[in-house]
């Protein structure tokens, strides 16, 4: 009996011992194989240590939004601002100083690309102005719909989150390693996001003020207060991360300004809720073509969840008073059934002022010479734009009532506003390094082991089916340049989607591909 029970234990703790020493190898393969597609993108893809969002498997054409010159590299994700975090995670996953030195290279390519203002544009050509120019005459001029990108400004953007994510991405960089060759540039990107702040709060889209671009008639809207694309919300979190780890007290007073801005502009009842930009006198405004001024759901819904962040941050019930009229008007904005497409909408992404009535976008044409937009009442041949609305009201009324029911204290115990005596401040590289998204989930080795073999023997997770566009080209019969955008159709109903087997190198899937290989890692620990 003795023996057996020996034999067991023996058997038991050989097969432990192989399992360990499986996972171990696993675990090896795994750091092995996300070294690898690093090493490829950083030395063989990146520009100055950038990115684009995709490629070519040749890396003859590359493409941000639009289609980009090899001189070029994107800000905001999925591109340059993607990869830097990415990096940054990987460095405190597998503690490598090759995913740092990644990071640091990106760093360096936002810090060659700031502007003298202190900001950025949406992407970075490190050819210069002529080239930048060059650009925005063919490509930028002629891609249908994406009208941001029409003139060349010379000054930088607050839009897509391109400043105040750049911004953010040096912080945290520095935070790293107290790197003192990155304190100027992002003292630089501080002060010009506060000389950018209107008095009562609010940023503009673009900064330096310009007002150089009308267009059919009406104002250039670049200066407009701004909510659209998450100007306030972004912005507004980069100098409450600044206040927090640099500690610089100058900061308090615009985050608060920036704060108050979202009660100065919430509309009156029975209309409660916020368009996406207002003019210089405070009114709902107009932006792109296909934007009317007015009050807009999917904006209003994200200001209520800001609100309620702000209470958190403050403890002032003044943030939560008028979230209750702000719920009301989302649910007397909701279609009727009819409406609603089975389900895959519930509002309107526009809604008019005074009659309550759902705009929709639409056009026709087949490029900048020849396009037409309206809006109107009509739910015919709609432009895609924002027109699969789905608001989960339910859950804000749920998490205004948690929120309405707290303490000042208990509302801020975690504020990173507010100094409480005794509390362990994670602050520096620390308050960046919250628990990594989705550790837990289940990353099993099965599934490990099939992103790694996923790679080819250049050490590339390749896709196919990519969003993409036409080349600039001028047709010799006609003169007629392209139409630049990505769009498929007159109406834009889907993204023109390359059906040949042509295979791209993607961030987007780069990076999907290395975070569940860290989610993996990080569950083994």
């Amino acid at each position: 009996m003795k023996n057996s029970h020996s034999i067991v234990i023996f058997c038991c703790l050989l097969t432990f011992s192989l399992v360990a020493r499986g996972q171990s190898s696993l675990e090896s393969n795994v750091k092995k194989a996300m070294l690898q597609a690093t090493r490829f993108m950083v030395e063989h893809v990146s520009t100055n240590g950038g990115y684009a969002r995709l490629y070519t498997e040749d890396l003859t054409r590359r493409w941000h939004e639009l289609e980009a010159y090899d001189t070029q590299i994107r800000i905001e994700e999925p591109g340059s601002l993607g990869m830097g975090h990415l990096f940054l995670d990987a460095y405190h996953v597998t503690a490598d100083e090759y995913y740092y030195e990644a990071a640091l290279k990106l760093a360096n390519a936002l810090i060659r690309g700031q502007l003298d203002c202190g900001g950025w544009n949406y992407f970075i050509d490190f050819a210069g102005d002529r080239s930048l120019k060059e650009w925005y005459r063919t490509i930028g001029k002629n891609a249908w719909g994406f009208e941001e990108h029409y003139y060349y400004y010379g000054n930088a953007t607050f839009d897509d989150n391109v400043t105040p994510g750049a911004a953010g991405f040096l912080l945290r960089v520095y935070l790293e390693k107290l790197d003192p060759q990155i304190k100027p540039s992002l003292d630089k990107a501080i002060q010009f996001v506060l000389d950018a702040q209107y008095p009562i709060g609010g940023w503009p889209q673009r900064y330096p003020l310009m007002n150089n671009h009308p267009k059919d008639g009406k104002e250039d809207y670049s200066s407009f207060y701004t909510f659209n694309d998450d100007v306030m919300r972004n912005t507004t979190q980069f100098l409450i991360d600044c206040y927090a780890t640099l500690g610089e007290e100058r900061l308090l007073e615009p985050i608060y300004r920036a704060m108050n801005f979202y009660l100065i502009t919430q509309q009156g009842n029975p209309q409660g809720g916020w368009a996406q930009q207002y003019d210089m006198q405070l009114q709902p405004a107009h932006a792109r073509s296909f934007e009317p001024a007015s009050i807009v759901t999917g904006q209003t819904y994200d200001n209520i969840l800001m609100l309620l962040k702000f209470y958190r941050y403050t403890g002032d019930r003044k943030f939560l008073a008028r979230i209750p009229d702000a719920i009301a008007w989302l649910e007397s904005a909701r279609l009727p059934q009819q409406q609603t497409d089975e389900g895959k909408r519930t509002h309107s992404f526009f809604v008019e002022i005074d009659t309550n009535k759902p705009l929709w976008a639409h056009r026709e044409g087949t490029g900048v010479n020849d396009s037409k937009y309206w809006v109107d009442y009509r739910m015919d041949n709609l432009y895609s734009y924002g027109h699969n609305m789905v608001l989960n009201i339910e859950m804000l009324k749920k998490e205004y009532e948690q929120a309405n029911a707290l303490a000042k204290e208990e509302a801020t115990r975690n504020s990173p506003l507010i100094e409480v005596e005794g509390r362990n401040r994670h602050t520096g590289k620390y308050y960046f390094q919250t628990p990594y998204t989705n550790v837990g989930t289940g990353q099993s080795g099965s599934d490990a082991s099939k992103i790694i073999d996923a790679l080819d023997t250049q050490y590339r997770w390749l896709s196919k089916h990519e969003w993409i566009s036409s080349p600039y080209s001028i047709d010799p019969r006609t003169g007629q340049e392209t139409n630049t955008a990505m769009h498929a159709d007159r109406l834009s109903a889907d993204w023109k989607l390359d059906p040949s087997d042509q295979q791209y190198i993607s961030v987007a899937v780069y990076v999907k591909n290395m975070r569940l290989l860290m989610d993996y890692l990080s569950a083994q620990h």
